[in-house]
């Protein structure tokens, strides 16, 4: 009697897996913000980046706000959404919903601030910047990708969305993109958001846990040990001459 075939093994998915609580309710917030601010238009300039009013009239919500406010045309929040889908699940699932809220808005807010101190700088291209409306995630976002590329480097992204390159690459791609952008003045005000985005997320992974403030810490305490030595002649393993005492400090 023939054995009845056994059911297949072999299963197939789509995407990152399961929606995670955090994402679920970042996808919730900008869409429903964006779907209002389609309504109300003046609420871009009013929750958008603008280095000026943050400096002049002390819109200091601004460098928070602006991260979760998209351009009318759909093709902005819809990009960012799948980023934030794609990348942001599984980092979730990995880190814990805490930690990835807080890495997030670190990174969003960091890149908005980066934005307004570059904005002061002497130059044409980042003076350009000073009355210029900053909105989108995408500061915040590419920190997600930059995590994303360090703790799996050889995940295959869709570069453009069409050609699949490790993820390594990409951020790397992207970054070189922003960095000349922003030296050419096209596109600078995005560029110099994605660039701070990218900075704040490998300082903060950089710093552990303990976080952004943890390597400002680190690199000072550092800063200050190498002037003490400096001030008191200390030198590790002596130093060099004739002099038998040279070592003893």
């Amino acid at each position: 009697m023939p054995r009845s075939p056994r059911p297949s093994t072999v299963s197939y998915t789509y995407g990152p897996g399961p929606m995670t609580p955090a994402v679920r309710w970042l996808l919730y917030v900008n869409i429903g913000l964006y779907l209002v601010s389609l309504l109300f238009p003046d609420l871009l300039v009013w929750f958008g980046l603008v280095p000026k009013l943050v400096i002049e009239r002390h819109f200091v919500w601004q460098p928070i706000t602006y991260m979760f406010m998209h351009a009318p045309w759909p093709t902005h929040i819809v990009f960012n959404m799948l980023v934030l889908w794609m990348v942001g699940i599984e980092l979730e699932r990995m880190w814990g919903t805490r930690f990835f809220v807080k890495f997030y808005a670190i990174t969003g807010v960091g890149a908005g601030l980066i934005s307004i101190l570059a904005s002061l700088i002497p130059l044409a291209v980042t003076r350009a910047t000073y009355g210029s409306n900053i909105i989108g995630a995408s500061g915040a976002l590419f920190g997600l990708l930059l995590a994303f590329a360090l703790y799996f480097p050889n995940r295959p992204i869709l570069l453009f969305f069409l050609f699949p390159v490790p993820a390594k690459y990409f951020v790397m791609i992207i970054g070189a993109i922003a960095f000349i952008m922003s030296a050419q003045g096209s596109g600078g005000i995005a560029a110099i958001t994605h660039l701070g985005g990218l900075l704040v997320a490998y300082l903060y992974l950089q710093g552990g846990r303990g976080g952004l403030m943890a390597e400002f810490k680190y690199r000072y305490l550092k800063w200050k040990m190498n002037r003490l030595r400096r001030k008191f002649d200390v030198y590790s393993g002596g130093r060099s001459g004739k002099s038998w005492d040279r070592h003893v400090h």
